[in-house]
């Protein structure tokens, strides 16, 4: 089958011709038909994210497809279902390997490319908002990277809360898709005071921080008294590292979210969250925002678009077309 492949850290993938991949007892073999890209798809490649599979690696952390075919202890899936799966990597592949808890199977509504770019980025910002911190109806969250792939998805889901959502992104195209997603404010990032402007809306409870510094130290001096920073990537490079002293007066509480990691020690969260929001999908309280939907043979230029961060919400691979 054709995958697009790693084979060398900081060396660009390639398509190549591998081995359909063999599946367990307890897992199912997938017929992909899309493939969201992730900036951790970038650190992957450079092998500086949390988890560095053995190379070769074929590409690809979430997909959407069909099964084609199920372990001897899989129950609850058939072949013929259409099911999106968190894979860590495989992806972008004709065929797929997963074990059969990491499927969650699609409503009728949802087609394969909204599918195959919702988990992670729908995901990571409901568990980060509603489990974590406890974000309440009338608090006033702060979301940084706003038009980003988590990012946009903060702002919906902050606002489907209950929240004030202000919004920080970089240019007037970007701010304007924050404003139909529900930010009730967004603040362009370019030349931008942030912490002037954010004293002069009153302070924030929430940060939501997929971009990290230079907007996170002032972001973090702008949270109200038991303010929450969530610390969910760091797209902009640089990891911020925070004075305790400014913890400690303010008694604020800075917040990790990976999400990839609860499918290892709490999978059921994972469940219940999903199921969460494939509910509000069907009500029509979410929308999935794709600014590009390539085909296959154009992963490089996907990548590329998420690496200039020229794109907003997400950029999905189509292996159909």
């Amino acid at each position: 089958m054709r995958a697009y492949v790693l084979e060398a850290f900081d060396s660009p993938p390639a398509f190549r011709e591998i081995a359909t991949p063999a599946f367990g007892p307890d897992e199912v073999l997938i017929d992909v038909a899309a493939c969201g890209l992730n900036f951790a798809d970038l650190l992957m490649q450079r092998g500086k994210y949390q988890e560095r599979p053995a190379l070769p690696m074929t590409m690809g952390m979430e997909l959407a497809g069909t099964i084609a075919a199920i372990g001897d202890q899989v129950t609850g899936l058939r072949p013929g279902m259409r099911v999106a799966a968190f894979t860590g990597h495989g992806g972008l592949a004709q065929q797929a390997a997963c074990a059969a808890q990491r499927c969650v199977a699609l409503p009728d509504a949802m087609t394969f490319t909204e599918a195959a770019g919702f988990q992670v980025a729908y995901g990571t910002s409901h568990l980060a908002l509603d489990h974590r911190a406890h974000l309440a109806a009338g608090e006033t969250l702060l979301v940084l990277g706003a038009a980003g792939g988590v990012g946009l998805t903060a702002v919906e889901i902050g606002k489907a809360m209950g929240a004030r959502v202000i919004a920080v992104a970089r240019g007037a195209e970007k701010c304007a898709i924050a404003r139909t997603k529900g930010a009730d404010i967004c603040l362009d990032s370019e030349d931008l005071d942030l912490r002037t402007e954010l004293k002069a809306l009153g302070g924030v409870d929430v940060v939501y921080d997929a971009i990290g510094e230079p907007l996170s130290t002032p972001a973090l001096r702008s949270l109200r008294p038991e303010g929450r920073f969530l610390a969910i990537g760091f797209a902009g490079g640089e990891v911020p590292q925070f004075p305790a002293n400014i913890l400690l007066v303010k008694n604020l509480t800075v917040i990790g979210l990976y999400w990839g990691g609860y499918t290892t020690f709490a999978p059921d969260r994972l469940t219940g969250s999903l199921a969460t929001l494939s509910n509000w999908y069907l009500e029509g309280k979410i929308v999935p925002h794709q600014s590009h939907i390539l085909p296959f043979e154009r992963v490089a230029e996907g990548l590329e678009l998420l690496r200039s961060r020229k794109s907003t919400g997400k950029v999905v691979i189509d292996l159909q077309a």
